[in-house]
């Protein structure tokens, strides 16, 4: 089986991986570990239910497995509960709307071009069709999110649910000042740390807990660990949460996923882990300073976290060419709405990058300022209509000093 072209394919696919320069937010390389126990027998187990209550037999060591990862997410996280279970960030998050809200309910959440997420209520997407999505986005000159706006929203539509959380905001977020405005008019409150889950289990960001009624988070990402996700939340809300993931919105587990989940959370509780969080963010801001001083538009002026935006409107390109233009160099970033956007998704006005993976690698802030020069250097002679192929062996001598 070996001889499958699908083999010749992963190779090219670990060699693209290895050669290339990889800055989008939402990927990482998970380890050795996590690997193998992704890839191991557990693949082979089929498990419906939960601990100590599944609806087939066999279960006695995969029980042992879900139990020991469940209690290492509540003490990495301070978490009263946790449901190891969800395939991803997407299903996490309906599982909480199932367990807490009934169709037609009012979310108040982060707009997508504001740096909110598909889930959180686009009209594209299932959470905009089943509920009444009231939106809040960030102030047009800062770039940041408007807390007063935000409540005078809240005041006036009386949401079920409040969401905090985003796929592209690099601020730090407000966990107690949502959890103040749900409080005030009665809502539950959701946190969706997937993208800076790594940083909150270093205590880089503030946590969300004990302000949060629910906490949805991804396991890759800045988390660099396989793909799937968790959901933490009070003891109140458990049993609700735990039969919104099975059998509400979801079968039989992924019992590999949730051992490598489990490993993930044993590194993420290390020192080590903690270091290696401080270098991300010490990139994205080192990245986010030379684009600013080469005149840039990055929005928000900065970034708290592992990711910046950059308006690349004035350069005369969207999002989408950048993002184009970048990869046929071996620079994988990804198009992306930035606030007050006229573009579709899908062509947009901005570009996201992220450090989360290359920091895995071993890239430092002096490679990162490198990086982003090399960058500009490369979307400037494009734009000059001069030939930037050999900037390929440029970004393989680069990859070729990391691990």
């Amino acid at each position: 089986m070996k001889q499958d072209i699908l083999f010749n394919f992963l190779k090219k696919e670990e060699a693209r991986q290895l050669e290339g320069i990889n800055l989008i937010a939402s990927e990482n390389y998970a380890s050795r570990d996590v690997l193998e126990m992704t890839g191991s027998v557990l693949t082979n187990k089929y498990v419906e239910g939960s601990v100590g209550a599944r609806y087939y037999s066999g279960c006695a060591f995969v029980d042992q497995i879900e139990a020991e990862t469940i209690e290492r997410f509540k003490k990495l996280f301070h978490a009263e509960h946790a449901n190891v279970q969800p395939h991803c960030g997407s299903s996490a998050n309906f599982a909480v709307y199932f367990a807490l809200l009934n169709p037609g309910d009012t979310i108040l959440s982060m707009k997508l071009s504001a740096g909110g997420h598909l889930t959180h209520g686009h009209s594209v997407n299932l959470s905009g069709k089943m509920y009444n999505i009231i939106s809040y986005g960030v102030d047009e000159k800062t770039g940041l999110i408007d807390y007063q706006a935000l409540e005078q929203l809240a005041t006036e539509h009386k949401p079920k649910l409040i969401i905090a959380g985003a796929s592209s905001y690099s601020r730090t977020l407000d966990f107690e000042k949502f959890s103040n405005i749900a409080k005030k008019v009665g809502a539950y409150f959701l946190a969706d740390i997937a993208h800076i889950a790594g940083l909150v289990a270093a205590g880089l960001h503030p946590s969300p807990f004990p302000w949060a009624d629910c906490v949805t988070m991804t396991t890759h990402k800045t988390f660099r660990g396989p793909r799937g996700a968790v959901i933490l939340c009070k003891n109140e809300f458990a049993q609700r949460i735990d039969r919104a993931v099975m059998p509400g919105i979801q079968g039989g587990a992924f019992m590999n996923v949730i051992a490598a989940k489990g490993v993930a959370c044993a590194q993420a509780s290390t020192p080590e882990f903690k270091e290696y969080q401080k270098q991300v963010i010490q990139n994205a801001q080192a990245m986010a300073d030379v684009f600013t001083q080469h005149g840039y538009t990055v929005v928000s002026g900065g970034t708290d976290t592992h990711l910046f935006l950059i308006d690349v409107r004035p350069l005369g390109l969207t999002g989408k060419q950048v993002e184009e233009i970048l990869e046929t160099v071996g620079i994988f970033v990804n198009r992306n709405a930035i606030p007050y956007d006229s573009n579709s998704p899908m062509v947009a006005g901005g570009i996201r990058i992220g450090t989360a993976a290359i920091a895995t690698r071993g890239a430092t802030q002096t490679d990162c300022e490198n990086i982003a020069q090399l960058t500009i250097d490369i979307v400037s002679e494009y734009l000059d209509k001069e030939d930037i192929s050999a900037y390929a062996e440029l970004v393989r001598e680069i990859t070729s000093r990391w691990s």
